[in-house]
C-alpha cells in the first residue's frame, strides 16, 4: 500500500502527487499500463512543517543535485554521496566539526524530504504592480472597475510600485510623479512599438540600459543600484510607491472618462489592447533586472485595432467561434496568437507576469492570450461585469495578505533532476522552458519539454505542474532489481522571490520503488492514485485538443471521403484494405500528388476535427480495464475492477461530458479560460472540475453527499452543487414552494429555516477559499437556471424512461448515454478476445 505520507492532503509536505506511486521496470511495460508516468506538484505550497534553512545548501559537484534525506553518509570521512549520480562530495569545513550519526543537519532527517533555503543576505526587493485599463466601456462599467482599483491600492505594501495606463483606440501611459498637473504619454492604437521605442518616447532609454529601484524599496543599497540622481526621478514619474500615489491615482482616476473616440454606426469600438500591452511590457522592462513585476490588464471588449486584433470593426462580423476555429475560418486568431506569443517571450525574459481580468457580455479575446497569460503564470478571471461578485471578490483577493493571501511570488525557475533510467518528457502548466538540455531529456515532447529547467514568472501557493516521464532503463538497473527492490530519487528545486522580497530556494527530494509489473501486477496497481490520474488524463487531452489548432489541415486531420463514382470507390477500396480513416486519407493525397489517382475523381471530402478526444479517451479507458481488470474472456458479467481503480471509469464518464471536451455551448474564450484553471490548480480542485461534488439537505438526515444523478433530486430536499467554476444551491419542488409561502419566518418553523440556511453557510466557505471566486446560483426545481446543475449530472432518467422516474424527481432531456450504460459498454468491450 501507498505511504499515509504520500496522499495526505493534497501531497502531504512535499505537494507532490504521482499517477503511479510505483513504478514499472521497462519501456514496454510503462506503455502497456496506458495512464501516463505523471506527477503533480505544487512548487511553493504552504505546509507547517517545513524547515526554513538560514543557509546555503550543498551541491552535488557532479549533477547539482542537492543534499537530501536519501543521502548516504560516511561520518568518518565526512563525506556524502549523492544517490542521482552516486558522486562522493566532500562535507565543507563548516559543517565537518560537528555533524555525526546523531548530529544531523535538518536536510538529512528522514522526514524532510522537503526545505527550504532563505539567503537573508540578499536584500528584499519591491514588487511592481502595472495597471492596465480599458476604457472602452459605459460608463456604469468604468466606475466599478475604477472603485475596485482604488480599493486594491489601499490593500499593497507601501514600498510596492504602482503605474497607470489606460487604453481605448489609442494607448496612454499617465505619470503619477507630478499630481498637480496631469501629464499623459499617448502611442496610437494601430502600431506594434518594441521595448527600446517604448523607453524612448517614455524619456528612459538611458534608464532602461542600467535599471534602477527607488530609495524607499531598496533603503540603504540605493547607492550600489544607481548611477545618478536622475534615473530615479525618471522612473519615480510613472512607478510610485503605493504610499505616495495613492492621491495622484485617485486624481487620475476621477479624470478618466470612457474613450472619446467616436465608434460609427454598425462599427465597434476601437479597442487596442495588444497595443497597451506592448507598450506595458516595455515600460516595466525598465525595472531593474529581478524585480518581480504584475501587468494587471482589466479588458471589457475584444480587440479591434492594431497587432492583437480578434474581429474587425464591423459589427457584422461576428468573433470567432470553435465552428470557425475548426474550418480555418477564423481570419485573425493566428495572427494574434503570433503576437501573443511574441509577448511572451519579451515578459518571460524579463520575468514579469501578465494577469488578466476579463468582465463582458462577449468574448475579449482570452483563447488568443492565453499563451501569453500561461507563460507567464498569470491569473485569468473571466466574469460578466466588472461589478459582478466573481470579478469583485476575485480581484480583491490577489491583493490581500494574510489566510487570504494567495501568497503571490515573483521570478521563479524549476529545475527537476532524476535517476539515470527516468527521462523528461515535458511539464504542462504555467511555465515556460529555459531550453537546458540534457541526458535527462525525453525523445518523445509533451507540453513544454526538451528542458530540465523552466521558468515560473508568476507562481502562487496553490500553482501546479504536471510533469511527465518516461523510462529507459540501463541493463544494470534491470539486474539489480532481480535481487532487491530498488528505488529511484526524483528531486524539484523551486527558486522564486516570495511577497515579501526575499529570494528562496525550495527542494523536495521523493523516493519510489521499481515494480515488475508483469510479475506483480497488484502491487503496481496500490500505487495508483486515480484522482491523480483523472486530472493528468483530463490536462492531457487538453493539450492535444489544442495542439490539433495549430496543426496543417492537410494531412492532420481525419478525413471522410466520400467516392460517388463506382470505379474509384472500387479502386481505393482494393487500395487501401486495412488501412484506418486517416491513413485512407493519406494514402489517396500522396497518390494523387504521384498522379496514380486522377485528380478529377469525384470524391468529396468533409474535414473533421482530426484529434477525437472521446474516442481517445475511451480508447484508453478499454484498455486499462482490459489490462488490470479481473474478467473471464468474453463474459461481461465477470468483470471486476480492483478498488485501486473502480472509480476511474466514473471521473472518465465526467471528464467525457465536461468543459474541457465538449464544446458545444461555450465560447473560445470560455474553454481556453477552463483549460487555463484546470492546468494551473492542484489535483483536489481540477477534480472537482472534472467530477463536481453534490451534497443533499432534507429534515430526514444530515448533510451527506449524494450521487451525482439526477436521481438525486427530490422534492423536499436542497442539493448543494460545486463545480469549481459555480457553486449551485438548488431547492427542490416542495422547498421551494414552503420558502415562497415564507414559512421559514414563522418562529413554530424554526428547523426549516436552519435547513435554507445550512447551504448557503457551507456555500460562503467554499466561496471564501477559492480563487477565482466562483459564480453563485440560487435556483429551484423546474426553474431556468436549474440547468446549471442538471448539465452536471448522470442522466440516469430521461425523457424515454419518463415511467422509471420517482414522484418529486426530475429527468434531463438529453440523449447522452447514462453512467450504467456506459459501464455496460466498458465491460463488454474490456473482456473481448
Amino acid at each position: 500500500m501507498m505511504d499515509a505520507g504520500i496522499m495526505e492532503g493534497e501531497g502531504g509536505i512535499d505537494g507532490i502527487r504521482m499517477t503511479w506511486n510505483s513504478w514499472p521496470t521497462t519501456k514496454l511495460d510503462a506503455n502497456k499500463i496506458v495512464i501516463p508516468i505523471a506527477t503533480s506538484i505544487s512548487p511553493i505550497k504552504s505546509h507547517s512543517d517545513i524547515q526554513i534553512l538560514p543557509y546555503i545548501p550543498l551541491r552535488c559537484k557532479t549533477c547539482s543535485c542537492i543534499l537530501n534525506p536519501f543521502s548516504r553518509v560516511d561520518f568518518s570521512v565526512k563525506i556524502w554521496i549523492c544517490p542521482f549520480c552516486f558522486h562522493r562530495n566532500q562535507f565543507p569545513p563548516h559543517y565537518s566539526p560537528t555533524i555525526s550519526d546523531i548530529n544531523l543537519p535538518a536536510e538529512l532527517y528522514p522526514h524532510f524530504t522537503t526545505v527550504e533555503y532563505s539567503f537573508p543576505s540578499q536584500i528584499p526587493s519591491c514588487p511592481v504592480f502595472l495597471f492596465v485599463l480599458d476604457s472602452c466601456i459605459i460608463n456604469e462599467e468604468l466606475e466599478f472597475v475604477k472603485s475596485a482599483i482604488k480599493q486594491a491600492i489601499t490593500l499593497l505594501p507601501d514600498n510596492a510600485l504602482v503605474g497607470f495606463v489606460s487604453f481605448g483606440a489609442q494607448v496612454q501611459v499617465h505619470e503619477l510623479g507630478f499630481s498637480d498637473l496631469s501629464k499623459v504619454y499617448v502611442f496610437r492604437g494601430n502600431k506594434e512599438f518594441s521595448k527600446e521605442e517604448v523607453l524612448d518616447q517614455l524619456g528612459l532609454s538611458s534608464f532602461g540600459q542600467r535599471g534602477i529601484v527607488p530609495p524607499k524599496a531598496a533603503g540603504n543599497s540605493i547607492d550600489h543600484q544607481l548611477n545618478n540622481n536622475n534615473n530615479v526621478v525618471s522612473i519615480n514619474r510613472f512607478l510610485l510607491p503605493a504610499s505616495d500615489c495613492q492621491y495622484a491615482l485617485d486624481l487620475v482616476l476621477d479624470e478618466l472618462q470612457p474613450d472619446q473616440w467616436p465608434a460609427e454606426t454598425g462599427h465597434r469600438a476601437l479597442r487596442c489592447t495588444g497595443v497597451a500591452l506592448n507598450v506595458a511590457a516595455g515600460l516595466v522592462g525598465a525595472c531593474l533586472p529581478g524585480t518581480g513585476a504584475r501587468i494587471i490588464a482589466l479588458v471589457g471588449g475584444p480587440c479591434t485595432e492594431g497587432p492583437g486584433t480578434i474581429v474587425s470593426k464591423e459589427l457584422s462580423e461576428p468573433i470567432r467561434s470553435h465552428k470557425d476555429l475548426a474550418k480555418d475560418a477564423a481570419p485573425h486568431f493566428y495572427k494574434a496568437v503570433k503576437f501573443y506569443e511574441n509577448l511572451s517571450k519579451q515578459l518571460v525574459s524579463q520575468g514579469h507576469v501578465l494577469d488578466l481580468f476579463a468582465s463582458a457580455l462577449d468574448q475579449v479575446g482570452v483563447a488568443e492570450m492565453k499563451v501569453v497569460v500561461e507563460k507567464t503564470g498569470g491569473l485569468v478571471v473571466l466574469a460578466e461585469s466588472f461589478g459582478h461578485p466573481v470579478f469583485k471578490d476575485s480581484f480583491k483577493r490577489i491583493f490581500e495578505d494574510g489566510e487570504q493571501s494567495l501568497g503571490l511570488s515573483f521570478n521563479g525557475t524549476f529545475e527537476v533532476n532524476c535517476s539515470k533510467d527516468i527521462k523528461i518528457q515535458g511539464i504542462i502548466g504555467p511555465c515556460t522552458s529555459l531550453e537546458k538540455k540534457g541526458s535527462s531529456c525525453a525523445d518523445t515532447v509533451i507540453g513544454q519539454g526538451n528542458t530540465t529547467s523552466w521558468k515560473l514568472c508568476g507562481l502562487d501557493r496553490s500553482t501546479s505542474l504536471t510533469v511527465f516521464f518516461d523510462i529507459s532503463p540501463t541493463s544494470e538497473r534491470l539486474n539489480s532489481l532481480e535481487t532487491s527492490n530498488s528505488q529511484f530519487y526524483l528531486q524539484f528545486q523551486t527558486n522564486y522571490q516570495n511577497p515579501e522580497g526575499q529570494q528562496r530556494l525550495r527542494v523536495t527530494t521523493v523516493a519510489r520503488k521499481w515494480v515488475d509489473s508483469t510479475a506483480n501486477p497488484e502491487e503496481l496497481l496500490e500505487g495508483f492514485d486515480q484522482e491523480t490520474a483523472a486530472v493528468v488524463m483530463a490536462r492531457l487531452t487538453s493539450l492535444k485538443m489544442e495542439e490539433e489548432l495549430t496543426k496543417p489541415t492537410f494531412l492532420s486531420n481525419e478525413i471522410n471521403i466520400h467516392i460517388w463514382h463506382e470505379v474509384s470507390a472500387t479502386f481505393c477500396a482494393r487500395k487501401t484494405s486495412g488501412l484506418g480513416t486517416k491513413n485512407v486519407a493519406v494514402f489517396i493525397a500522396l497518390n494523387q500528388m504521384e498522379n496514380l489517382v486522377p485528380f478529377d475523381m469525384n470524391i468529396e471530402c468533409y474535414i473533421e476535427e482530426g484529434f477525437d478526444a472521446t474516442r481517445w479517451l475511451d480508447r484508453s479507458l478499454i484498455r486499462l480495464c482490459s489490462r488490470f481488470g479481473d474478467y473471464r474472456k468474453d463474459d461481461p458479467s465477470s468483470f471486476i475492477l480492483n478498488p485501486s481503480i473502480s472509480i476511474f471509469p466514473e471521473f472518465m464518464f465526467n471528464l467525457r461530458r465536461s468543459q474541457f471536451i465538449q464544446v458545444f455551448n461555450n465560447s473560445p474564450d470560455e474553454t481556453a479560460y477552463f483549460r487555463m484553471l484546470l492546468n494551473r490548480e492542484n489535483v483536489t480542485n481540477a477534480v472537482v472540475m472534472i467530477q463536481p461534488s453534490l451534497i443533499a439537505y432534507s429534515f430526514s438526515a444530515p448533510p451527506a453527499p449524494a450521487l451525482l444523478d439526477v436521481a438525486s433530486i427530490a422534492a423536499d430536499r436542497i442539493l448543494l452543487l460545486d463545480s469549481y467554476f459555480s457553486v449551485v444551491v438548488f431547492h427542490g419542488l416542495t422547498i421551494a414552494q414552503w420558502r415562497n409561502m415564507g414559512y421559514q419566518n414563522e418562529p413554530e418553523h424554526k428547523a426549516f429555516s436552519l435547513l435554507l440556511e445550512a447551504p448557503h453557510e457551507e456555500a460562503k466557505l467554499i466561496i471564501k477559499d477559492r480563487f477565482p471566486v466562483p459564480r453563485l446560483v440560487v435556483c429551484d426545481q423546474h426553474g431556468s437556471q436549474a440547468r446549471f446543475l442538471l448539465a452536471k449530472l448522470n442522466p440516469s432518467a430521461t425523457y424515454n424512461t419518463v415511467q422509471d422516474v420517482a414522484d418529486g424527481s426530475d429527468i434531463i432531456f438529453t440523449d447522452d448515454v447514462s453512467l450504467q450504460v456506459f459501464f455496460e459498454h466498458l465491460q463488454r468491450l474490456a473482456v473481448q478476445s
